[in-house]
């Protein structure tokens, strides 16, 4: 039998907590300490998981085998560095970074390292997606609407990289084509980013994708929807449910056999689902799902859409 692979979470805030409650549960895992800049934070997460509490990042080297890092974006370089150069495996929540350049530096200091490092774009684990994924081939059409009431947190950064980093990064995954022209429009409207945006891509492939994101809105939404040939998909992200249109020819000709379904599907909380395969990844040496050049290219499109908005 393998011995536990030990494991430590640094930021155990709004997101963090929950790292620390799914890892302290898992098979095969020792959650061996939690980090947080607020010493209370870190002492209570510590207590209710029966781990220990530590006052650095640091403190874990030597510890730990792999990492979640949960902090803000702000600090993901200065918070992964001695990590990933000590070869701890890694996951780091999204986005990977606040630039472009500080991205690359990352994913280069994980790919020195030779580990596993993961970026935790989370809806790539809802089941519904995972199932459209492999149902879906040659999209045309992409409509994504991610949309939701206002809320203090990540009031910091805009709704670009807040929420529609998810959608852009679920479009790219199912298109699978370089991007040929994007157009963005958003504004602000309760803080001073951008709280409401639309991008349309187009792709190479002749595929389009119309992405809409807001924390600004009365009602909370959170939809995909795909069009292919004689095909239509649709995804609701919260309830983890697809519902798939398919057009068979008519036996005799004329007009298509339409048959809708819903697919059986089973819900799983999808952070628990991203935390067991990292586990899983780094156990078995194998590629993560969403690795760190999936992740640099993420961003790379989200500051696109950001520098379109600005000019």
């Amino acid at each position: 039998m393998s011995s536990p692979l030990r494991v430590g979470v640094v930021g155990v805030g709004y997101l963090g907590k929950f790292h620390a409650k799914i890892y302290s549960a898992l098979p095969g895992v020792t959650l061996v300490g939690v980090v947080d800049a607020n010493a209370d934070t870190a002492e209570k997460i510590a207590a209710e998981y029966r781990t220990s509490a530590y006052a650095r990042p640091e403190d874990l080297l030597g510890k730990v085998d792999a990492v979640s890092v949960v902090v803000p974006t702000i600090n993901h370089l200065d918070v992964a560095r001695p990590f990933l150069e000590s070869r701890v495996h890694m996951l780091m929540e999204k986005p990977i970074a606040p630039s472009y350049e500080e991205g690359r530096q990352i994913v280069e200091l994980a790919e020195k390292a030779g580990v596993t490092f993961q970026v935790g774009h989370l809806e790539r684990y809802n089941a519904g997606f995972m199932a459209l994924v492999q149902r879906v081939t040659g999209p045309r059409f992409i409509e994504a609407t991610r949309i939701g009431g206002f809320s203090e947190r990540a009031t910091d950064v805009d709704v670009v990289t807040d929420l529609m980093i998810h959608d852009l990064d679920l479009v790219m995954a199912l298109v699978q084509s370089p991007i040929r022209e994007l157009r963005a429009t958003g504004v602000p409207v309760l803080t001073e980013h951008v709280d409401i945006a639309n991008v349309r891509l187009e792709f190479e492939s002749g595929a389009v994708a119309n992405v809409t994101a807001s924390r600004v809105s009365a009602k909370k939404q959170r939809r995909i929807r795909v069009f292919g040939k004689n095909s239509y998909h649709a995804l609701d992200f919260a309830e983890q449910q697809v519902e798939e249109v398919i057009a068979h020819p008519h036996p005799g000709g004329g007009r298509p056999e339409i048959k809708a379904e819903k697919l059986a599907i089973t819900p799983t909380p999808p952070l628990d689902a991203e935390l067991a395969d990292f586990i899983n990844t780094v156990r078995a040496q194998r590629p993560p799902l969403v690795d760190g050049r999936t992740g640099l290219e993420a961003l790379r499109v989200a500051l696109m859409v950001k520098e379109k908005m600005s000019a």
